[in-house]
């Protein structure tokens, strides 16, 4: 064990640094998307959601710096990453409208005027809706009419219609109506 320390002192050492660092800006993006959420009264879900999207960025960023920190040039390095960006490009390419979904997802986190609660009309030509937000989901929203149909809708339509708001209708994380 001592001659695996000795060895490998230095990238050890990197490699302690690389997580730590890495661990406190995962911490801040996390904090920085909390003050986010609830400055702007989005839902817990939709806040841990931008959690996964963080964690997701910081695991990529530690597997190229760990990468190279133990020996893995930089040529190598950029063959690995290119090959499975193409890889991942093309992939995403075949299925771009979740791609897109996802997106809109994190736009609308950061942007998106409306509320769970919130009654709305999404002015479309071929279908105009009038329905109260039930919830924000990564892909689509579920929007409850008032004949009580369910309609999950894509986020990246809802970025593309123009759309009204109809009623507010505030509530807290746990359901219930806000006084």
């Amino acid at each position: 064990m001592y001659e695996i320390l000795t060895t490998y002192r230095e990238e050890l050492l990197y490699s302690l640094a690389v997580l730590i660092l890495l661990m406190i800006i995962q911490f801040v993006l996390k904090k920085a998307a909390n003050k986010v959420g609830k400055r702007s009264e989005i839902n817990i879900t939709r806040t841990r959601l931008m959690f996964k999207y963080i964690n997701i960025l910081i695991i990529l960023i530690a597997a190229f710096l760990l990468a190279f920190a133990w020996g893995v040039g930089l040529t190598d390095l950029s063959l690995i990453f290119s090959s499975v960006f193409a890889v991942i490009g093309v992939a995403l390419f075949a299925i771009w409208s979740i791609l897109s979904n996802i997106t809109s997802g994190i736009i609308m986190f950061f942007s998106f005027p409306y509320k769970i609660g919130d009654t709305i009309r999404i002015h479309d030509k071929d279908m105009p809706i009038e329905a109260e937000i039930e919830d924000i989901k990564a892909f689509h929203l579920h929007l409850r009419t008032s004949e009580g149909e369910l309609i999950t809708y894509p986020n990246n339509l809802i970025l593309q219609k123009a759309v009204s708001l109809i009623e507010v209708e505030r509530r807290h994380d746990d359901g219930k109506e806000a006084l």
